[in-house]
C-alpha cells in the first residue's frame, strides 16, 4: 500500500481542461495531464482495500490496488505490467469508459471515489513515453489461422489476443480504416484517432494484418472466409439504430446521430464522404436521447457552430446522488454532466417526441413533443408513462440526431449467408463464457454478441472468446482468463 492515510490527506481531484470556448474552436483532446506531485496524490487515495470491490465493477477485473501502489511508488513499468495483464487498451478505456470501478470504489462510500480511470490514462501515456509497450507475439506460430470480422474494440481485443497466443490473425473490416466504433463512432475530441493508429502499429509489428474495405457476405463470401481459417470470430457490433417511427419522419433534416457523427469523424480524417453532408451549422438542433452518443451530438453541434442545441430524454431526470434504490456497490443511474454539456445545451427530461413538422419544400420545421410522468415500480423503476394534458408544444428547429441506442447486428449479408443462429433481441446467439456459435468453428463477441454496451465490456468479450478459440484449437490456452490466472496452468 502506497500511504496508508492517502485517502484521508488528499481529495479527489481530476485534471483541468481546455475552457469550454477554446476546445470548441477544433476536435483535439481537451482534457491536461496531472503534475507527477498530483499523480503521486490521487495514487495515494486508493486505501488497498481487504475485499477490492472495484476489482468487480470492471468487466475487465483489472488489478486496481495494485497498480495504484505502483504509480504511487513510481514504479512505471510495473504498473504498466500489472495494467497490462487484463487491458489490452488502456489508452482506449482511459478516456472514455463510464469508470464502473469507481462506483464500486470502496472510498466511494463516503467520499469521493479514486480517480482510477486517469490514473490507467496516465500509466498508459507513460508507458508509450518510456517504450514499455512493445510487440509481445512469439516468434515460433502455431499456424492456426484465425479470421475477425470486425474491427472494433472487441474485433481489436480478440486479434490482440489471439496473435499473443501465436495464432495468424487477419482482421476484416468493411470501412476504409480500422477501428469501428472507436474510429467513426466516437468524436475525436474525446479520442483523437492517432492514439488507435500508434496501437494499430504495435499489433501490426505482432503480426496482425488489417484487411479494409472488405465486407465480408459482400465483397467476399462469409463461406469462404470460413472454409479457409481455423476458426472465426464475429464481433461487427450492434449497427442497427433504433428509429422513430412517427408522422413526419421523412422529413430532410432528421438523422441517425451515428450517421451524423461517422461523417465528422470522417471529415476530420480526411478520409472520403460519399453522402451529402449533415451539419448542424447555423441550425436549431434538437437531440433526442440522453446518453453518450446524444451527448456527442451536442458537443459535435457546437463544434460545427449551431445556433441552439436541446437534448429531450424521455425518461425522468435522474437523481444526482445514490438513492436507497441505488445502493453500493452498484452502478447507479446519477445525473451525468459530460463536458460536451459543459459547452452548451439545453436539457431536457421527461419529453416525448409526438410528430415532425416540415415544410412545403419537405424540410424539417419543428418537432411537436408533450411531456409525459413515469409509472415506477417497487425498485423504482419506470414501467409506463403518461401524458401531461394541456403539455404539447412545438418547438423549432431544422435537425435532429436520433440517439436512442441500437437494436442488433445488421442481418443482411454476412449472419444470413454465414447460417448462425440469433437469440430472442435479434444478436448472434452464443453463450456467454463460450462464445461458440451453432456453426462450426464460429465464434462471436461484443456487441454483435451481448447487444449494445460499453467499450470495456467489448474488450472484455473479445479477450474471452480469444481465449475460448485458443481452447478449441490448442487443447487448452495460453492466455489469462477473466480472474488473471492461466486456466492451463491450474490445471497443472
Amino acid at each position: 500500500m502506497g500511504k496508508a492515510t492517502g485517502f484521508q490527506e488528499f481529495d479527489r481531484e481530476l485534471p483541468t481542461k481546455i475552457s469550454p470556448e477554446e476546445r470548441k474552436k477544433n476536435y483535439h483532446e481537451f482534457v491536461n495531464l496531472y503534475t507527477d506531485e498530483k499523480l503521486n496524490q490521487q495514487s495515494a487515495r486508493c486505501m488497498n482495500c481487504g475485499i477490492p470491490f472495484c476489482h468487480s465493477g470492471c468487466p475487465l477485473g483489472n488489478v486496481i490496488p495494485e497498480f495504484n501502489d505502483a504509480v504511487y511508488r513510481q514504479k512505471w513499468e510495473e504498473a504498466y505490467n500489472i495494467l497490462a495483464s487484463t487491458n489490452n487498451f488502456p489508452e482506449f478505456t482511459g478516456r472514455i469508459c463510464p469508470a464502473p470501478c469507481e462506483s464500486a470504489c470502496v472510498l466511494g462510500i463516503n467520499k469521493p471515489a479514486v480517480a482510477i480511470e486517469e490514473i490507467e490514462k496516465h500509466i498508459i501515456e507513460i508507458a508509450f513515453e518510456k517504450n514499455f509497450v512493445k510487440p509481445v507475439a512469439p516468434l515460433i506460430k502455431s499456424g492456426k489461422k484465425v479470421a475477425v470480422i470486425g474491427s472494433g474494440p472487441a474485433g481489436l481485443a480478440a486479434a490482440a489476443q489471439l496473435s499473443k497466443a501465436g495464432h495468424l490473425v487477419t482482421v476484416y473490416e468493411r470501412d476504409d480504416k480500422v477501428g469501428g466504433l472507436l474510429r467513426y463512432g466516437i468524436p475525436d475530441f474525446k479520442l483523437e484517432k492517432s492514439v488507435i493508429d500508434r496501437r494499430l502499429k504495435i499489433m501490426e509489428q505482432d503480426g496482425v494484418v488489417f484487411k479494409t474495405n472488405v465486407e465480408v457476405g459482400k465483397d467476399i463470401p462469409a463461406d469462404e472466409v470460413v472454409r479457409n481459417n481455423d476458426a472465426v470470430v464475429l464481433t461487427g457490433g450492434s449497427t442497427i439504430p433504433r428509429n422513430l417511427e412517427i408522422p413526419g419522419r421523412h422529413f430532410k433534416g432528421i438523422h441517425f446521430a451515428m450517421d451524423f457523427l461517422k461523417q465528422q469523424n470522417k471529415r476530420v480524417g480526411n478520409s472520403p464522404i460519399t453522402q451529402e453532408d449533415i451539419l448542424a451549422t447555423d441550425k436549431d438542433v434538437i437531440v433526442i436521447g440522453g446518453g453518450d452518443t446524444g451527448s456527442d451530438c451536442v458537443g459535435t453541434s457546437n463544434r460545427q457552430g449551431a445556433r441552439s442545441i436541446k437534448q429531450f430524454e424521455v425518461m425522468m431526470q435522474p437523481p444526482e446522488k445514490r438513492t436507497q434504490h441505488m445502493p453500493w456497490p452498484t452502478y447507479p443511474m446519477l445525473l451525468k454532466t459530460t463536458s460536451s454539456h459543459e459547452e452548451g445545451a439545453d436539457r431536457f427530461w421527461g419529453v416525448n417526441t409526438e410528430e415532425f413538422l416540415g415544410d412545403a419544400e419537405g424540410n424539417l420545421r419543428a418537432i411537436r413533443v408533450c411531456e409525459i410522468t413515469w409509472e415506477l415500480d417497487v425498485m423504482n423503476r419506470p414501467i409506463k408513462f403518461t401524458k401531461v394534458e394541456g403539455s404539447e408544444r412545438e418547438i423549432e428547429c431544422q435537425r435532429v440526431f436520433l440517439a436512442m441506442g441500437f437494436l442488433h447486428p445488421e442481418h443482411k449479408g454476412m449472419i444470413e449467408s454465414m447460417g448462425v443462429k440469433l437469440d430472442g433481441r435479434k444478436n448472434v446467439e452464443a453463450k456467454e463464457g463460450v462464445y461458440r456459435t451453432n456453426v462450426s468453428k464460429v465464434f462471436a463477441a461484443g456487441d454483435m454478441r451481448r447487444g449494445q454496451s460499453l467499450v470495456v465490456w467489448a474488450i472484455s468479450e473479445g479477450r474471452e472468446a480469444a481465449r475460448k478459440v485458443d481452447e478449441f484449437l490448442m487443447g487448452h490456452s495460453v492466455l489469462e482468463s477473466k480472474d488473471g490466472v492461466n486456466q492451463f496452468e491450474q490445471v497443472f
